[in-house]
């Protein structure tokens, strides 16, 4: 079976939101080299990407090759290369087709998602906030991956914020990044 791995960045009061990292420019150049570092190292784990709407749209926009209209920095290139390759499912009531070597998953999203971890393979690989929460709650998500940035953000959005029931993991590995980032990494406890 595929095993579905989720990774996302957070500061250390759980803000979840893409733009809280460091403002001071040095850190701030330090800290997305590494976390792009090892987000490259991260999804290049997997086969296949599972975003929702929101996650697929905000990477489209920002690392789709045959679309750019900006030329960002040249530390970003493996991580757009690998992220640009790679299969994608989307899961979205809203958008009726989606391309950038992407598939619209519909139905229930639990046969949807056992479906894809049946099939043969590497592992699967989500991120986001919404999608993930649904995950975690019907139990599909095999590991977690939370990149916590040294910063306080003092606002949200917050990880799994209502979820219905608690999730007990276990710590598996452990790695800090050179901008003093700390990317711990779980399984559920089953």
């Amino acid at each position: 079976m595929r095993p579905l791995l989720y990774s996302i960045n957070a500061t250390l009061d759980g803000c979840v939101h893409h733009n809280a990292i460091p403002a001071d420019e040095a850190l701030q150049q330090e800290t997305l080299r590494a976390t792009h570092r090892h987000a490259t190292e991260s999804i290049g784990r997997a086969d296949a990407l599972l975003f929702g709407r929101v996650t697929y749209q905000m990477m489209e926009g920002a690392w789709r090759l045959d679309t750019r209209t900006t030329t960002p920095p040249d530390w970003t290139e493996p991580f757009a290369r690998t992220i640009d390759a790679m299969k994608k499912y989307v899961v979205s009531t809203t958008l009726d087709r989606v391309d950038w070597n992407a598939e619209l998953l519909s139905g229930d999203l639990g046969e949807e998602v056992e479906k894809l971890k049946q099939q043969p393979g590497g592992p699967l690989f989500t991120g986001g906030v919404k999608l993930p929460m649904v995950l975690a709650e019907l139990g599909l998500i095999d590991e977690y991956e939370f990149v916590v940035q040294p910063r306080l953000a003092g606002h949200g959005p917050t990880l799994f914020a209502g979820l219905s029931k608690y999730v007990e993991l276990k710590l598996v590995d452990r790695k800090e990044l050179s901008s003093g980032a700390v990317a711990l990494r779980y399984e559920p406890r089953r």
